[in-house]
């Protein structure tokens, strides 16, 4: 395997970090407006998250009765916090906040956390709509976590280290996810789920009148969908060291690589949202079980048989 070769930056630059995954974010959120837009045969929209955050800024925020104010909003400030950590352990490049030996565990460890997150502004609202939504994503969250530790497994297996340098310096002549696409499949869907996105958004559906966010309004609701669309772009960044070679590519440097994949990643997730329906828990847990479930241990196995046989 090929030595990583990461270097650890001062803590000051974690302000870059939080722009550009701030900048990120803001791409997810407006190209999901422009495609919104252009399903309703109008044109626009790249100004939208703009315009929804003056819209929430100048909103009341409401607070329901006998709300436990503390809980709510660690919950939807949490989301924020959750998706920073996340992008601590993240190569850009040579160059990262914190070069962990557990990097993946780390990563793992945060996105298990918007279990409780969620429920946590659920539950802090003191309303049926809000719990009911934060008990459904709970749902899903235990049929996407188990395959989406098992799909973390085969790089880290691959690559002799679960420090994230590691991973990515050990996709010198293949990119992992040419020889493990289940695993990179299951990644991506872990990444929706974590984010509330797409298939996994029954917590903020309709049909419980908005779930955890039917309470949320004004600041605390742009804090709660800012995390969201975070953790969006945060998990399509981790990707990139995972499967998708790191900082490898012609020509340009490696982190300028690392933006071109993630945002290209980040574009096949939000124009997804629109081609895969709402699963509902139930159905979804019996698809994470039998199917997500089975087939990343079994491509776990692969990658150890492979590993083994090359010595």
């Amino acid at each position: 395997m090929a030595e990583s070769v990461v270097t650890t930056v001062p803590g000051g630059w974690a302000v870059l970090a939080g722009i550009l995954l701030c900048g990120l974010a803001f791409f997810a959120v407006a190209l999901d407006a422009v495609l919104s837009a252009r399903a309703q045969g109008s044109s626009g929209g790249w100004s939208a998250p703009l315009s929804r955050t003056v819209r929430l800024l100048r909103q009341r925020c409401r607070v329901t009765v006998a709300a436990d104010t503390l809980l709510w909003r660690v919950g939807g400030a949490g989301m924020l916090v959750g998706a920073f950590l996340m992008i601590a352990v993240l190569p850009l490049g040579e160059w990262t906040l914190a070069d962990l030996d557990v990097g993946v565990v780390w990563f793992n460890t945060v996105d298990v956390m918007v279990w409780a997150l969620v429920w946590l502004v659920g539950w802090g609202a003191n309303s049926a709509h809000g719990l009911v939504g934060g008990y459904r994503f709970l749902a899903h969250g235990l049929a996407y976590e188990l395959p989406l530790m098992f799909a973390l497994v085969a790089p880290a297996i691959a690559a002799g280290s679960l420090a994230v340098g590691d991973v990515a310096a050990a996709q010198d002549g293949v990119w992992f996810v040419v020889w493990m696409p289940v695993a990179f499949l299951v990644f991506l869907i872990g990444v929706t789920g974590f984010s509330v996105w797409g298939p996994f958004a029954p917590a903020l559906a309709a049909d419980i009148t908005g779930g955890v966010l039917a309470e949320l309004s004004g600041v605390d609701r742009l804090v709660f969908q800012a995390g969201r669309y975070l953790f969006l772009a945060a998990g399509a960044a981790f990707s990139v060291p995972l499967f998708l070679g790191g900082g490898a590519g012609p020509v340009l440097p490696g982190w300028a690589w690392v933006l071109v994949k993630t945002v290209a990643v980040l574009a096949v997730l939000v124009w997804l949202r629109r081609k895969v329906p709402l699963l509902r828990p139930d159905r979804f847990m019996e698809v994470g079980w039998v199917v997500l479930l089975p087939a990343a241990v079994v491509q776990d196995l692969v990658v150890s048989l492979v590993v083994v046989w090359k010595g």
